[in-house]
């Protein structure tokens, strides 16, 4: 015994002294272990092996040296060095015992060896690296995250903690990025504003203006955001935070759902979203928008294809895909009929790909919008021939029409009336004689406030090849009356035209803001007593000049036309899901017919528990479920 004691001693002084760094004879080492291993033998079978005596005499005491050896040097270390300097070494100490292994200890040793390790250098200081990890992700360190999870992965409960404090700190990284892109908007209008202010300061001191009273705005609602700073926002923190998931955390699940709960939290609560979960979607939609018309920066395929799956990435967060939905359908619509598309295959991939996250009947209504883009251009086709055997050719105008499903398009008709003007009643008729002709039955419903057109101008003075104006079809309504006469009243317009007050202000504010037309005296426009005559001395440095540009007035009025829309939708989808639900159950309780709505319902929005209650109100009045007679908090569906 004295002379294995005397051995050991001396093994386990040359692997300390190999520990610190000296140079030693490994050989001798790996002599003593295979002595160790050589002398065991099974007792039942003395031609077999066991390493019970490698295991008792030589590994047991190995073990307790490394247990005491490292725990020594790792308090000292730690109480000397920085947290990611202890990281470095304690990594660097696990190899070096991987390593020994290989060199002269024998297989078995390695588990045991590696276990003891993670224990003392790892477990032992779980608290210590913990703490260490908001200050590393703060500063951005990249590789001494990698180290400090591959070091932690080792000890698996040790990384909840990590999860927990990861996702906290994406949220607020999320939130301080969109409140910096807040604020830089609101500056910006702010800057605007005054520089109004500044331009107008003459007028104001000539004739001074009473201030109006505004009531106090709704914070994130007052501020107009770029759409496509908003989504470059969002994306830059998911796409930072993304890598560092692969890279240093090796794609980890638990990693990767702290992330997406973040991601979801600040793309749908951030101060842009102060009014409401709605603003994500829709401000993600105007940027889908921006990037897939004629105007948008991006024209190759590849990174307009780049760029789309970047935006199904915010997408994936979005709660309120309703919303998104809505806006979406909306601006397709107006980029379709406006002929303002960029590419087809850009349109076509987008809905494939919201087609594949959402399900058929999200886009069902997308497509068909193409199906009948493809159908007018086969009708206007067929107009055409039919219009140019029977007509002279210069008794034909240069004219195209849509005809489409009113229940896959969302445009809505103005409220206003229309008389066409006298130039545009003859090929009007001649169409409708077409159409009806051809489907006998069917009801055109003509939606002017969409249409468009050019008028050639000739009057102009100082022009003598004259101007081509591009205009609304309410616009070519009002200067086509100047045909008949250089000078209009109010009044005189509002009957000729058969419009609205509210649309004919609307129409000719472009008309005499570019001053084509000119109001007389110091009428504004819109006012009963005003009148308006055609400026023969226009002029422009364009030939071609577009009148037909809408407002922010206008602009802002359509979004919450839309944000109205989707609100009466939800009513009836949450009451759709009700009946459904009772339908199939037949009897539930409150609370868990609450809890099923909100299943049903999560992939398009979250219903707010109020709405679900006035949902359940108005099912009751109508006699579609009953409250039972003995437990008031339990419904019957009533057949």
């Amino acid at each position: 015994m004295t002379v294995h004691h005397d051995v050991m001693s001396s093994v386990l002084s040359l692997i300390e002294r190999q520990r610190n760094g000296e140079t030693i004879e490994q050989s001798l080492i790996k002599s003593v272990v295979d002595s160790f291993v050589s002398l065991g033998l099974d007792e039942n079978d003395s031609t077999r092996a066991t390493l019970d005596v490698y295991n008792q005499y030589f590994e047991k005491p190995f073990l307790d040296h490394t247990e005491i050896y490292y725990t020594n040097e790792s308090k000292a270390f730690l109480g000397e060095n920085s947290v990611t300097d202890y990281l470095k070494k304690a990594e660097a100490r696990l190899d070096e015992e991987e390593t020994r292994v290989q060199m002269y200890l024998h297989e078995s040793s390695r588990h045991p060896l590696v276990s003891k390790g993670e224990t003392v250098l790892i477990r032992a200081h779980t608290a210590v690296i913990q703490d260490e990890f908001q200050a590393l992700l703060n500063n951005d360190k990249v590789e001494d995250l990698k180290r400090m999870y591959a070091l932690l992965v080792r000890v698996p409960e040790s990384l909840d903690k990590l999860r927990t404090i990861f996702e906290v700190h994406v949220r607020r990284q999320g939130d301080a990025a969109i409140e910096r892109v807040y604020e830089a908007a609101k500056n910006a209008e702010a800057n605007d504003a005054a520089g109004e202010k500044g331009e107008g300061d003459d007028e104001e001191e000539e004739k001074p203006k009473p201030k109006k009273k505004s009531a106090k705005p709704t914070p994130g609602a007052d501020v107009t955001v770029d759409p496509k700073i908003y989504v470059e926002a969002l994306l830059e923190v998911h796409t930072k935070y993304n890598e560092l998931v692969q890279n240093a955390f090796r794609g980890e699940s638990g990693f990767v759902s702290s992330l997406d709960k973040a991601c979801k939290e600040f793309v749908n609560r951030n101060k842009v979203c102060a009014s409401g979960s709605s603003k994500s979607p829709e401000l993600l939609a105007k940027f889908c928008d921006s990037l897939l018309r004629k105007s948008s920066k991006v024209s190759d395929d590849g990174e307009v294809e780049d760029v789309l799956n970047s935006i199904m990435t915010v997408f994936k967060y979005v709660e309120d895909k309703d919303v998104f939905q809505k806006f979406y359908s909306k601006m397709l619509a107006k980029r379709l009929v406006n002929q303002t598309s960029a590419s087809d295959d850009a349109e076509a991939s987008m809905i494939s790909k919201l087609k594949e996250a959402c399900g058929f009947e999200y886009t069902s209504k997308l497509q068909r919008m193409f199906t009948d883009m493809s159908l007018s251009k086969d009708l206007n086709d067929s107009f055409k021939e039919q219009m140019t055997k029977v007509h002279d050719k210069e008794d034909l105008l240069d004219f195209s029409i849509y005809v489409l499903n009113t229940a896959s398009w969302p445009l809505q008709a103005s409220a206003s009336g229309f008389n066409i003007p006298e130039d545009l009643v003859k090929t009007y008729e001649r169409f409708q004689g077409f159409y009806q002709n051809k489907h006998s039955g069917r009801k055109l419903n003509w939606h002017f406030l969409l249409s468009k057109g050019e008028l050639k101008a000739n009057y102009c003075k100082g022009s003598k090849a004259g101007y081509t104006y591009q205009l609304s079809t309410f616009q070519m309504g009002v200067l086509l009356q100047f045909n008949s006469a250089l000078h209009y009243t109010w009044e005189d317009l509002l009957s000729c035209t058969g419009l609205n007050a509210d649309t004919l202000g609307s129409a000719m504010s472009t008309l005499v803001k570019a001053k084509v037309l000119l109001i007389s005296g110091d009428a504004k426009l819109g006012s009963p007593e005003s009148s308006y005559e055609l400026n023969l001395d226009f002029k422009s440095k364009k030939v071609r000049i577009n009148f037909n540009i809408p407002g922010k007035s206008e602009t802002k009025a359509e979004t919450e036309d839309t944000h109205k829309t989707i609100e009466e939708d939800r009513k009836l989808l949450i009451q759709a899901a009700i009946v459904r639900i009772m339908k199939t159950r037949k009897v539930l309780k409150a609370q868990i017919l609450m809890t099923e709505v909100l299943n049903q319902l999560s992939t398009r929005f979250k219903p707010k528990v109020s709405d679900i209650k006035k949902c359940i109100d108005i099912l009751l009045e109508k006699d579609y479920i009953e409250r039972k007679e003995d437990d008031k908090d339990t419904f019957s569906y009533l057949a």
